[in-house]
């Protein structure tokens, strides 16, 4: 394994270019890394070659000069050291598939997108498994943690979690991420880190129908404390370690998603709790909120494995079968009283 401390000659790919991608893109090539940056979309490119900006989804923040914006995907992933993918879920698939070819198998490959994909309920590495067979898992990595790209791109302090079952790989990864404003932990609990950034998104649009219904604090502190229990839960049925979901990628993005007015999660369910429907409010939206798709992946998963998550089916009932938001909360303050620790 390369020294991560050492730049020279290091080559890195990040593959999307929305806020989040770009930010990281950003962190690494401030740390003097070259960076090739993938964008789909043309005006992006155009954007951050001429200006040094991406002015779509991450506007006013001038970004390193070590930024090379590509539309080619297996040009900007051949012969590199890591290529981390920062892509929506939905498109995790059909990305990560067209560079396979062009990837050597030592490459690392760290996702930092967050979601469960709709048809296989797996998470983002599971995909890469499937994506990238020449590869071993253990060359995959998860990034994930309380992180607004627009705050990290202004060098705000934060700190995530680096997640491989490798362990000396996910240490790798650590050094290559962290900065002085960016602390990075490392971990061998991939699952428990990429659950915990998946499902809190869609409890943070349940958050955000609180809010929109003006519901107050209590409300807002109950549904973030039993939604973190619902993902704690399956995280126990797919073999988590309980203790990630008290960590970075656990409580501390959720606690973020929730309530923090960056969150387009956040937003999306603010909008629904105020009367608007979901269809007007994505057509307003040119990033993507993740919880509205993981939502369905969550509630089929659940189903199937039998584990109890009763904010998570409301929301999905909220979002697919056009339920009332006053409703679903008479349904979950009414339900059958439990013991608080009953899984």
């Amino acid at each position: 394994m390369r020294d991560p401390n050492d730049v020279n000659g290091m080559r890195i790919a990040v593959i999307g270019a929305g806020s989040w991608g770009t930010a990281l893109a950003d962190l690494l090539g401030r740390k003097g890394f070259r960076v090739d940056l993938w964008a789909f979309e043309a005006e992006v490119r155009d954007q951050i070659g001429s200006f040094g900006e991406n002015k779509v989804f991450l506007p006013q923040c001038p970004l390193s000069v070590n930024i090379h914006p590509t539309g080619d995907l297996a040009g900007a992933v051949s012969d590199k050291d890591l290529v981390l993918v920062v892509v929506p879920s939905h498109v995790m698939r059909e990305v990560t598939g067209q560079m396979a070819h062009a990837l050597v198998p030592d490459t690392v490959v760290v996702s930092a997108s967050k979601g469960i994909e709709n048809k296989t309920h797996l998470t983002m590495t599971g995909i890469l498994a499937q994506t990238l067979p020449k590869m071993t898992e253990d060359r995959f990595a998860a990034l994930s943690g309380p992180s607004f790209a627009k705050e990290v791109a202004a060098k705000a302090p934060t700190v995530i979690t680096a997640a491989c079952k490798d362990a000396e790989v996910a240490l790798w990864v650590q050094h290559v991420f962290a900065t002085p404003y960016f602390r990075v932990y490392a971990s061998d609990d991939v699952m428990g880190v990429e659950l915990g950034g998946a499902v809190k998104n869609v409890i943070a649009i349940a958050a955000g129908i609180v809010d929109g219904l003006g519901l107050g604090l209590n409300a807002r502190a109950a549904l973030i404390t039993r939604g973190l229990a619902e993902i704690r839960r399956l995280g126990h049925r797919l073999g988590a370690n309980p203790d990630t979901f008290a960590g970075p990628s656990g409580a501390g993005d959720l606690i973020l998603t929730c309530t923090g007015d960056l969150s387009r999660n956040h937003t999306v369910g603010k909008k629904i709790g105020q009367g608007m429907r979901l269809d007007q409010i994505l057509a307003q939206m040119r990033m993507v909120a993740e919880g509205v798709k993981t939502a369905k992946s969550v509630r089929n998963l659940s189903l199937r494995l039998g584990v109890d998550m009763p904010i998570s089916h409301e929301i999905y009932h909220l979002l697919y079968e056009d339920g009332s938001p006053k409703e679903a909360l008479h349904r979950l303050m009414t339900r059958d009283l439990k013991h608080e620790l009953d899984d």
